[in-house]
């Protein structure tokens, strides 16, 4: 007992200079993966953003609900489109959208962090203009329906709720500024643009894998720590490819609008945000 209470003991003197180095800083967090399905681990991040409110660590929790929609759209008998990645969004299954993603999913996590002990507000990008965007046109002659571009970031919303002590919740949907619309936008990419727009010191995107592998299915060969400088090489070498390429594309724009510190973490690992943010281990792949 008294070695398990040293080593209690050891744990929260090695997280001090970690909460006097963050203590009043913004951490925006993109929820989402097993993370996100999982009752333990979903368990585990509501606990983690917790602690960080209470230490003084301003925590951001931006999130999706892909599952949850695909889940309402089999129970209407709609089919779930992609294309190049996106959900194609019609109409009537970005109504559904809306309604899951700012509703549902967003109260969900916002009661469940009042239930913890914590003081959560929901919002969405619609809220105060958070986010505003237009039709997404890559050029590649696609049609993605209500899928948008973000064009701005009005981040006063989500700074007077941090002012007020909560944390704010956010579900990806952005204001139409081209038509009389509502959006459904990638949650890793408004995490980012969020993170620039409100100074953040952090940027964490919560994945399904451990993180950059400089071997394809190997976790023993994590890349802990990238520079910027070091992706254009990664990316020619494919170690950088598939799903993660957008993820660090997302990271680099929020290194090169001022975020100091970008991190992808492997959400199936309880706690990863804590392990990161307060310990010497890290939890991820770390881009700076």
């Amino acid at each position: 007992m008294i070695n398990n209470n040293y080593e209690r003991a050891q744990t929260l003197i090695e997280a001090l200079p970690y909460i006097r180095k963050f203590a009043g800083k913004i951490v925006v967090i993109k929820y989402g993966g097993n993370a996100m399905i999982s009752p333990e681990l979903f368990g585990a991040v509501m606990d983690d953003i917790i602690l960080l409110q209470l230490v003084g660590i301003h925590a951001v929790l931006v999130h999706g609900g892909g599952p949850e929609i695909n889940d309402m759209l089999d129970r209407l008998g709609m089919e779930s489109r992609f294309i190049n990645g996106l959900r194609y969004t019609d109409k009537e299954t970005m109504s559904i959208a809306q309604s899951v993603l700012c509703g549902k999913v967003n109260k969900d996590l916002v009661s469940t962090i009042a239930r913890k002990g914590g003081c959560a507000i929901g919002l969405c990008g619609l809220d105060g203009k958070l986010f505003e965007a237009k039709r997404l046109d890559k050029g590649d002659g696609q049609d993605y329906g209500y899928v948008g571009d973000i064009t701005a970031v009005n981040p006063s919303v989500v700074l007077q709720a941090i002012d007020n002590g909560r944390i704010p919740v956010v579900a990806t949907v952005a204001y139409g500024v081209d038509y009389e619309t509502s959006y459904n936008v990638n949650a890793d990419t408004a995490a980012a643009r969020l993170a620039v727009a409100l100074g953040a010191e952090k940027l964490i995107l919560l994945t399904n894998t451990r993180g950059v592998l400089r071997v394809r299915g190997d976790e023993s060969t994590l890349i802990k720590d990238i520079e910027s400088g070091e992706i254009p090489d990664l990316v020619a070498n494919n170690i950088i490819a598939g799903g993660m390429l957008p993820k660090i594309e997302c990271c680099a724009d929020a290194i090169a609008g001022g975020v100091n510190r970008t991190h992808i973490l492997d959400g199936r690992i309880p706690h990863s945000i804590l392990i990161e943010m307060l310990t010497n281990e890290g939890a991820g792949t770390m881009i700076h």
